[in-house]
């Protein structure tokens, strides 16, 4: 099992979700949250914003789906054909156990 982790504008979290959903994986946790990347954030005249907000969304699943859900967010988290940067960053962790909590069963 894996646990991806996808930082993305707040503006793109919306289309992450319905391209991973329409993908057949719709369980997501997300989050909003602040940071800033290599740039050390934006510099506008001579204010510099550094918590440039973000959304963290949360995906675990089976190791063989790994492609099929990166491929998703790369499609729809990037700002057009090219992107920018800016445009997040995704992270693949493994999970060596899962349990649901309501019925107390292993597994995803």
């Amino acid at each position: 099992m894996l646990l991806i982790r996808a930082i993305v504008r707040p503006e793109k979290k919306d289309d992450v979700l319905a391209e991973l959903s329409s993908a057949g994986f719709n369980a997501a946790t997300m989050v909003d949250v602040v940071g800033r990347g290599k740039q050390k954030g934006i510099k506008i005249g001579g204010m510099v914003y550094d918590e440039i907000p973000k959304v963290l969304i949360l995906v675990a699943i089976q190791d063989t789906d790994k492609d099929a859900v990166i491929k998703s967010i790369l499609k729809t988290a990037k700002t057009g054909a090219e992107g920018t940067f800016g445009d997040g960053k995704i992270f693949v962790s493994p999970i060596e156990e899962v349990y649901t909590i309501s019925k107390g069963t292993a597994g995803l």
